[in-house]
């Protein structure tokens, strides 16, 4: 089993469009089986390759004892609204309510290539829409917009202002 550490806001690698899988390979899965052993850490929902440095279109999801991935994703379908709290492992400690779409339809394929389809609502709908993003280099964050915008800033101007400097290398 292999916890990979968490890239966080500030790391070029999470604002980076991912390019999509052509090799399916050993190491393409030693990246899902690490992104599955990572998400399974408590009070986890979702995780995208850029969050472990990896700049593949590829994630996984564990919401509701249900844990998969998805190769090369794209959101087919999107239905309703919901509006409710977000977060980001790699913006901690950070939440903001963020609207998304009740029922999100997500397709890709597995490490034999075969075609996947996912559809979750609520948090599952959630988690498929924000790690989509990701492989887009895109944060829950960039869509928000007036007070929860200025909140979440605030939030992590106050973060990084309370860590400690890094010494010169």
């Amino acid at each position: 089993m292999t916890v990979r550490p968490l890239r966080l806001l500030g790391d070029p690698v999470l604002r980076t469009a991912c390019d999509p899988v052509t090799k399916f390979d050993d190491a393409l899965a030693q990246l899902v089986q690490d992104l599955l052993d990572t998400v399974r850490e408590p009070g986890r929902a979702g995780l995208a390759a850029p969050q472990i440095g990896v700049g593949l279109a590829v994630f996984s999801y564990f919401v509701d004892d249900q844990l998969g991935y998805l190769i090369n994703p794209e959101i087919t379908e999107q239905r309703g609204e919901q509006d409710g709290p977000e977060g980001c492992l790699s913006i901690p400690g950070v939440t903001a309510l963020r609207a998304r779409a009740a029922v999100a339809v997500a397709q890709g394929v597995d490490l034999d290539q075969r075609p996947v389809l996912v559809t979750g609502t609520g948090e599952l709908a959630r988690a498929l829409q924000h790690e989509t993003d990701h492989l887009r280099g895109e944060l829950y964050i960039d869509a928000l917009t007036g007070r929860e915008r200025r909140s979440v800033l605030r939030q992590i101007r106050e973060q990084q202002a309370s860590r400690p400097a890094r010494p010169p290398p």
